[in-house]
Order: C-alpha cells, then sequence, then structure tokens
C-alpha cells in the first residue's frame, strides 16, 4: 500500500498523491493512504464511506467549516507520473486536484487546534456521473456528517476565491413532421424546417446578469447540438435542437426549466440533465472572514462544481484552490508551486489561532 507523509511539504506530498494512479472508480489506494496517514492524527475523528474518508475536529468551537476535495483524476493521457521542473509541478491531477487534496491533508494532520472546527472531507467519483460522486453519497447517506456553517471546496480556481456557481440545465426541443419522399416532399411536413423559430429565439436572447453578493453572475442559454434527418432522399420527421442554459444561482433548476418553457412555448421539450447552482453566501460570518484572510477580492464561478452540493444542505460555499482550471483534464496539466504554497499558508492562517 501506498504510504503517505503529511508532514512534508505541500509540492513533494502534492506529488506523492500524483503518483498514485486514481482514475474514477479506482481510488481504494488512495483512499486507503489517506484514511491510514489521518488515523495516525488522535485530533481528527475519522469515519470512511467507500472509498471517501472523513476526517473532523471536535473541539466545541462555536464555527465550523468544511475543507472538501475529490480523490479520482480523468484517465490517463502519458502525463502520469509527476515531475517538477523548476517552479511547476507537472503531471495527472496536479490542478484537478490533487493540489487542493494536499493542501487540505497536510492541513488535517498539522493543525491539531485550529480556531474553527474543522470536517476535512476526500471524496471519490467526482469525475463521472453524478450518482456516483462521493459528496453527493455522503449528502443523501450521511448529512450529519457535512454539517457546517461554512464550505471550501478545493477546486482549482488560480488561488483566488471563486463564491458559488452556476446552475445547468440541458433539454432538447423537439419539433415533429411527417415522412415522405423528397421527391414528393408536399406529402409529408419537415420537422427540420420548424426548427427555424428556436434558433431564432436563441439568436435574440439577451441573457440576464445578476448581481449576488456584490458579485455579477452572467448567464448563457445556446444550442450546444442540432440533429435531425433519415436519409438523402427522405423528408426527415423529427428533429432535436440541444440547448444548455447556465443560470445564476437566485434561480432553481425548477425555475430555470420554467423560463425555457415559457421561451419555447408551443414546443416539445425533453430535460436531458440538470443541476442546481450554488449561492455564494459572502454574508456568513465564516465566508466573509475567510475572504477577509485571503486579502483578494471573490469572483463569482463561471461553470458547474459541488459547491452546489454543499448548497443543497444549506451551507454556504466557495471555490478556492491552487491551479488554473484551464489546465483541468489536459495533457500538459500542471500547478505552479507557488499556488500550492499561498494556497496552504493562507488557509493555516485562517485556520490557526
Amino acid at each position: 500500500m501506498a504510504v503517505l507523509d503529511p508532514t512534508r511539504d505541500v509540492v513533494r506530498l502534492t506529488a506523492d498523491l500524483v503518483d498514485i494512479a486514481s482514475e474514477s472508480f479506482q481510488e481504494a489506494e488512495i483512499a486507503d493512504a489517506v484514511e491510514a496517514a489521518l488515523r495516525e492524527r488522535p485530533h481528527l475523528e475519522v469515519t470512511r464511506v467507500g472509498h471517501t474518508i472523513v476526517a473532523r475536529t471536535t473541539l466545541g468551537r462555536p464555527e465550523r467549516v468544511v475543507i472538501a476535495g475529490h480523490l479520482d483524476t480523468v484517465p490517463a493521457n502519458d502525463n502520469f507520473p509527476s515531475r517538477l521542473e523548476g517552479d511547476t509541478l507537472w503531471g495527472l491531477g496536479t490542478c484537478d486536484m490533487k493540489g487542493g487534496v494536499a493542501v487540505a491533508l497536510a492541513l488535517a494532520a498539522t493543525v491539531p487546534e485550529p480556531v474553527r472546527d474543522v470536517t476535512y472531507v476526500f471524496y471519490e467519483a467526482e469525475e463521472v456521473a453524478a450518482v456516483h460522486n462521493g459528496l453527493g453519497r455522503l449528502a443523501r447517506e450521511r448529512p450529519e456528517l457535512l454539517a457546517a456553517d461554512f464550505a471550501i471546496l478545493m477546486e482549482p480556481s488560480d488561488a483566488g476565491v471563486e463564491a458559488g456557481c452556476q446552475g445547468t440545465v440541458r433539454v432538447d426541443v423537439v419539433t415533429r413532421g411527417e415522412r415522405a419522399h423528397s421527391a414528393r416532399s408536399w406529402r409529408g411536413h419537415n420537422a427540420i424546417h420548424d426548427a427555424a423559430p428556436i434558433l431564432q429565439v436563441l439568436a435574440d436572447y439577451v441573457p440576464r446578469r445578476v448581481v449576488i453578493d456584490s458579485l455579477e453572475y452572467r448567464e448563457g442559454l445556446n444550442a450546444v447540438g442540432i440533429s435531425g434527418g433519415v436519409a438523402g432522399n427522405v423528408v426527415p420527421d423529427e428533429a432535436r435542437v440541444s440547448i444548455n442554459y447556465r443560470f445564476a444561482p437566485d434561480r432553481s433548476v425548477a425555475q430555470a426549466l420554467d423560463h425555457l418553457r415559457g421561451l419555447f412555448d408551443g414546443f416539445e421539450i425533453e430535460v436531458t440533465d440538470e443541476a442546481p447552482g450554488a449561492m455564494p453566501g459572502l454574508d456568513r460570518p465564516a465566508a466573509a472572514a475567510f475572504v477577509e484572510a485571503i486579502g483578494a477580492p471573490p469572483r463569482p464561478k463561471f461553470g458547474w462544481t459541488d459547491v452546489a452540493q454543499f448548497t443543497q444542505l444549506g451551507i454556504p460555499a466557495v471555490n478556492y484552490g491552487p491551479g488554473d482550471p484551464v489546465y483541468a483534464h489536459k495533457q500538459d496539466e500542471h500547478v505552479p508551486v507557488a499556488q500550492l504554497v499561498a494556497v496552504e499558508d493562507a488557509l493555516r492562517r485562517w485556520l490557526s489561532p
């Protein structure tokens, strides 16, 4: 079994984590190593659920914060194991998100008496379908383990605070027609031609800009696919325009879908994917103290992350981790050494007496 020493400097600890292969559904070895390292710390209460490890301080502090990161990676792409070149650590998971996991693991092991009680969560299966997500499983089966006043998800955010996240829904707007031979097209009805008003709605649409906690979330409504047609000599009887709506976190999934149904009134709509957004919650004392400790203005999160899992539990959450998310899942994935050090130092200051 791999052995982790969480007292090593954060750069070498990140490399150690990267060098334990942990593609989704193959997290057993890394979860074993994380669990073993944490169970050696008497100040932590450790619980394992599948390949998800939860370690909690129980000091009776007036506030509790969750610091969470996923253990799995996407499949390797000739970028395993890690390599350190100058001021950059390269390799699968360096950015998404073993750098953040290394920071959390180091803090869990070496800050025995934080000023806030902390729940550290190292979870499985984030990079695959949501039904497998270890954090989601905890939320469904053991929500008491996630109870907190504030949460920090160690997703790469270029070492800046990204608050909340957008929600997302994907739908197919469907038109129906009647097949006919294209030489006798008047005997049928062309479903693709009926899609023109759908595309016009999208072309004319002006997305909302919503200010929440002084952060401006920009929405987006886009066609991301279009399909239809049977053969080169057949009038098609069905067409689909696939649409992705990225909405500000002040709207629920139900409200987002109602908005789409209003825009495409009279058309058949099939929902293919949905996930709620997350409110930033920067007015909460723990969140405000965290932003102040980081010392840089927060940014809105464009995209969806697991902070939404916390919002569903009524816990405000932010994304804060080393690495530029642009490099997540890329062959040239990497993390700057300076960001690993900066994120660890900032969190250590925020947690230490």
